[in-house]
């Protein structure tokens, strides 16, 4: 049985990395993907964790290499998922997430036909102004900066195949828990799943 691949795309802000962290706590057999990136490692974060910090060079060899299914610049730092470790995945029968932006979700979405677009907004543009500045990380300017790639973010979101309003947490897990095993039960899947039970109930012999 081959998983099923999902990208899961929204603006900075709209709560993606928490619902999505959520979703693989309540799905067995869902994982998702670390990506590589040239971005300095931030305090808190391990790497191979939430991300694998690697340098430029190093991430050209990879791309020279043909190892990222999709790969994308974001703020002058180089991001790519590993095409190896997805395509192992799925074809152990596991289902896998890609965060990406919309950029990496369209690459994805050209090679791999078959995957799974979701695309998570905010409730209102006040909503996520206020996230933006609540994180305290930042100063005005690179949150202006990122305001404005959010709206740049949002306006691709016709690409996905599912749109999920995070207003109410629980509302929006929930929406994404259905998507996910709207996707198990499609009849392709449990054609594998079920082959036993369809050959049993299919046999002339009874």
């Amino acid at each position: 049985m081959t998983g099923t691949l999902y990208t899961v795309s929204a603006p900075s802000g709209a709560g993606k990395t928490s619902l999505v962290n959520a979703l693989v706590q309540r799905c067995e057999s869902l994982r998702v993907s670390v990506s590589h990136t040239t971005r300095r490692q931030r305090p808190g974060e391990v790497d191979g964790v939430n991300y694998h910090f690697v340098d430029t060079a190093r991430f050209e060899t990879m791309l020279a290499e043909q190892a990222f299914l999709e790969h994308a610049r974001v703020f002058g730092n180089l991001y790519g998922t590993s095409r190896p470790w997805v395509e192992e995945q799925l074809a152990a029968g596991m289902d896998v997430i890609l965060e990406i932006d919309w950029q990496g979700a369209s690459q994805v979405k050209k090679l791999l036909p078959a995957t799974c677009g979701i695309f998570i907004l905010p409730p209102s543009r006040e909503t996520l102004e206020e996230r933006l500045t609540g994180r305290g990380q930042d100063d005005p300017e690179v949150i202006a900066n990122r305001m404005a790639l959010a709206v740049e973010e949002m306006s691709h979101h016709k690409q996905a195949d599912f749109l999920v309003v995070n207003n109410l947490f629980e509302e929006a897990l929930a929406d994404l828990e259905a998507i996910v095993r709207a996707q198990r039960l499609r009849a392709s899947r449990q054609q594998q799943v079920l082959d036993g039970l369809l050959r049993d109930l299919l046999d002339p012999a009874g």
